[in-house]
């Protein structure tokens, strides 16, 4: 727009052009020199003339919300698209119930040839033995996607007691989302646990049922590729699967499988949900033999097979039965692994650390 001194002298000059035509003229008469001087300023007062940068102070923001609407605001959708597609979906070590899954290790595969919930029966305080088994577990699964079962891994506690684990179990549940509480119990392996969680999962996955359900131990590494590969050639139906015992037998009908780690066919799994009549007063006392008693009982479990030597104690120098004996490569699950040493042992002898790659950022001593 004009300056606004120049408006002012515009509006002057029409006024001064006005009058000066009204009283020289003799009462009316026009001059054509000022009519032509008054539509002249009645121009440049009605449509004013914009300057250069004026145009382009208008025109810039205008342009910018055109180049916004159209280029970025479409872009936006792609973007976020892109984004979720980079968070893993829930699959392997997804959250059971309305547990969070937001950092769940998923991998996407074939469809499985059957699913496995491995729970590790473990006490809330022992954070540091969980990460490691979320780094060994992770680290097989992330290194065959191509596994032929879908392998959940949940670890199980009985009811929090102390005011520290009601906030940092939470911040587990939160950052892993692979934690299983149980309320039914306390926290006393051989005082009913393991039926309360055969109880719970029954319950929990009875919309979606696995195949299998393993109870483990803490203190065992369980190699899943070979897992998987044993557990595929098995019935889907009244099967029992582990390590027998005693250490010194082979027959798995003549005692019962080793509390490290032992599986049971989903329809076990619901038979001892709801087989009160044969549980009641069978919870309490040595976990593993209480479930082969039930077992027993009942009369289930009559697909029952034995992966010894696969599955066996860390090698003592000095064994102390026949359940403990030197690594081998066809090694499905060790036990007693009850220190970092133990377990550095044993992932170090199955190459645990292949993978890693030369850095400029760590060198470790040979």
């Amino acid at each position: 727009m004009p300056a606004p001194s120049n408006f002012l002298k515009s509006m002057a000059a029409a006024a001064a052009a006005k009058h000066g035509g009204g009283g020289g003229g003799g009462g009316g008469e026009h001059h054509p020199a000022a009519t032509a001087a008054r539509k002249q300023q009645q121009h440049a007062v009605g449509f004013p003339s914009l300057s250069t940068s004026s145009k382009a102070l208008v025109l810039l923001p205008l342009l910018l919300l055109a180049f916004i609407y159209l280029f970025v605001y479409p872009k936006e959708f792609e973007l976020q698209s892109l984004m979720s597609s980079c968070v893993p979906p829930p699959g392997t070590y997804t959250a059971a119930g309305n547990l969070s899954s937001t950092s769940a290790i998923a991998y996407a595969r074939k469809k499985p040839d059957f699913r496995l919930l491995i729970g590790i029966l473990t006490r809330a305080d022992v954070y540091e033995r969980r990460h490691l088994l979320r780094m060994v577990y992770g680290l097989q699964l992330a290194a065959d996607p191509a596994l032929a079962a879908q392998v959940d891994v949940r670890f199980v506690f009985c009811r929090l007691y102390k005011d520290d684990q009601r906030v940092l179990i939470p911040l587990e549940i939160l950052a892993h989302g692979d934690v299983i509480v149980l309320d039914g119990c306390e926290e006393n392996l051989n005082g009913g646990k393991t039926h309360t969680f055969f109880s719970a999962v029954a319950e929990l996955y009875a919309d979606a049922p696995y195949d299998y359900v393993m109870k483990a131990d803490d203190d065992i590494l369980i190699r899943l590729p070979a897992l998987v590969t044993s557990l595929g050639a098995m019935p889907r139906e009244d099967m029992y699967y582990g390590a027998t015992i005693p250490c010194n037998s082979m027959d798995p009908g003549r005692g019962y499988m080793s509390g490290m780690g032992y599986a049971l066919s989903w329809d076990l799994v619901q038979w001892v949900a709801g087989a009160g009549e044969v549980t009641r007063g069978r919870t309490v006392g040595p976990e593993d033999r209480m479930t082969g008693e039930w077992l027993r009982v009942g009369g289930k479990g009559r697909n029952r097979f034995n992966a010894k030597p696969a599955m066996y104690d860390y090698p003592l120098p000095v064994p102390v039965d026949q359940c403990s004996h030197e690594f081998v490569p066809d090694t499905i699950a060790v036990h007693r692994l009850k220190d970092n040493p133990r377990w550095a042992h044993a992932l170090g002898y199955f190459n645990f650390t292949a993978g890693l790659k030369p850095s400029k950022f760590y060198k470790f001593d040979p």
